[in-house]
């Protein structure tokens, strides 16, 4: 017994010194770790204080403006030949073939009077300085109104004797002739002016047509739908008037083009007639 109470005191020493040194490095540990932990937020909480305030007078960015959208008219000129009935491109290739034909007019006959007014510049250049009619016919252009009139006149005065016109004297027949060919010039300027007076004068009732075939088909599709709806009734009155506009831009050129014909005509036959009675009276002079 003596021996167990012996051993008994050093054995409860030695348990007392164990667990006295396992419960030491616990907070000692807790205590090494904790600086470790604070330090990524310390130096989270110091990176944000050194970080600028951000400034409030800074302008705010503004966002890129984006692409407007186009929005297709249902209403238009396509919409109107796709969506269209047969009147109405009935009508339209009436329309366009009208326009076509006047501007095709209008310049070529544009074209036909700048000749003429060129020619006539060069009628006293080359003409009345020639030693006869027949060298001063040489020098003018070939194919135009002032050689044309040189050479009938030229020609009655030729071929008067021997002939069925023998009866009629010599004078009355070279004037015959010049103003024959004078008659001829004016016809050919005259053409196609017809034409231009009847675009000018039909084109607008043509595209009132149109209107009215629209305006009927309005009142068609109100009737069937039993109500008076913007959609049932915007398709045909928009195809009314784009046929009324049409018409009015056909006609207008029309009207104008012929107008200016007309009287730039009347300046290029006032030279034409000076002309011809110039070479009346050299003719009956007998200079050939």
């Amino acid at each position: 017994m003596s021996f167990l109470n012996s051993m008994r005191t050093p054995f409860a020493a030695a348990l007392l010194a164990l667990a006295t040194v396992a419960a030491i490095p616990t907070p000692a540990l807790a205590q090494a770790s904790a600086p470790d932990a604070a330090a990524p937020a310390a130096a989270a909480s110091d990176a944000a204080a050194a970080a600028p305030a951000p400034d409030a007078t800074a302008p705010i960015p503004v966002p890129a403006a984006t692409t407007k959208e186009t929005i297709d008219n249902p209403y238009g000129v396509q919409a109107l030949w796709k969506d269209g009935g047969v009147i109405a491109k009935f009508n339209l290739i009436i329309l366009l073939i009208m326009s076509m034909a006047s501007w095709y007019i209008i310049f070529t006959k544009l074209w036909e009077q700048h000749k003429m007014l060129k020619a006539a510049d060069s009628v006293g250049d080359g003409f009345w300085t020639a030693g006869s009619i027949k060298a001063g016919a040489n020098t003018l252009e070939e194919g135009s109104a002032f050689r044309y009139i040189a050479e009938s006149g030229l020609k009655s005065s030729d071929h008067h004797e021997g002939t069925l016109v023998e009866q009629i004297d010599r004078h009355t027949w070279i004037s015959m002739s010049v103003s024959r060919a004078v008659e001829n010039i004016q016809s050919r300027l005259s053409d196609g002016l017809a034409v231009l007076a009847t675009v000018g004068s039909t084109a607008p009732f043509v595209g009132l047509f149109g209107t009215v075939i629209g305006i009927y088909g309005a009142l068609t599709q109100i009737g069937i739908a039993g109500q008076a709806s913007i959609d049932k009734v915007a398709g045909p009155v928009g195809e009314a008037l784009i046929m009324t506009a049409i018409g009015l831009a056909v006609a207008v050129p029309a009207v104008m083009g012929y107008n200016w014909l007309v009287r730039r005509n009347k300046s290029v036959m006032e030279k034409v007639r000076a002309f011809s009675g110039d070479l009346h009276n050299v003719l009956l002079a007998g200079k050939r």
